[in-house]
């Protein structure tokens, strides 16, 4: 089992989810945003072609890529069943718990026999930082002693110095996304640790009950 869970984890790109952010094995960083979506067929002409030039000119002022990512999972319906049970039992009237009953029939039957789909929309937001390597020159300065050996604590500090800087990037990069988002009428919000790891266990495990991610 060990041997299995280690070979898949070899697989995955990830090395670790920090602050909200999806920390790469090869040093990159991604930070994802869930977007609303905007129903064209509600908006008129002139609406509709003043959302897709805003978000043109958005998409052109970018000097980085972005992921727009949609992610269709059929509906788990069982959450909205179990709080109608809950209210059937609560019910002292026995035409009240005859309909409820006859409603959850319904609906059970209902989402069996449709395909009813959730979507949601996000937008991934890269970095990665640049490394800049000393190169045959610090061979010199090891040689003679020069160089000072970097301890586990000196180690740590820099990487978290560099996780701090390399996160402030793409605060940036966030902060560019978000406003060219809102300019165009969506509204965003940021995913933290949790929905991201969610995010990609869903991703990993698509055969498994969904739990919604909502909007605030």
């Amino acid at each position: 089992m060990a041997a299995t869970t280690n070979a898949t984890q070899e697989f995955v790109p990830i090395k670790e989810v920090r602050d909200g952010i999806a920390i790469l094995k090869d040093g990159g960083m991604r930070a994802i945003l869930l977007c609303s979506s905007i129903n064209f067929s509600l908006k008129s002409e002139d609406e509709r072609n003043a959302i897709l030039m805003q978000f043109q000119d958005f998409l052109n002022s970018l000097d980085f890529s972005i992921e727009i990512l949609v992610q269709s999972r059929k509906l788990d319906i069982r959450p909205y069943i179990a709080l109608l049970e809950e209210q059937r039992t609560k019910q002292v009237n026995d035409l009240m718990k005859i309909q409820v009953r006859e409603y959850i029939e319904f609906i059970k039957n209902f989402t069996e026999n449709t395909n009813i789909m959730t979507k949601h929309f996000f937008i991934v937001v890269p970095y990665s930082p640049t490394t800049l390597g000393i190169g045959k020159a610090s061979g010199l300065l090891s040689s003679l002693g020069i160089g000072a050996k970097k301890t586990a604590t000196d180690t740590k500090s820099s990487a978290d110095t560099d996780f701090e800087e390399s996160r402030s990037q793409l605060e940036e990069r966030l902060s560019i996304v978000e406003q060219g988002m809102i300019r165009s009428g969506i509204r965003v919000a940021r995913l933290g640790t949790e929905e991201v790891v969610e995010l990609f266990y869903k991703a990993f495990n698509p055969g498994e009950t969904e739990k919604p991610i909502k909007v605030n």
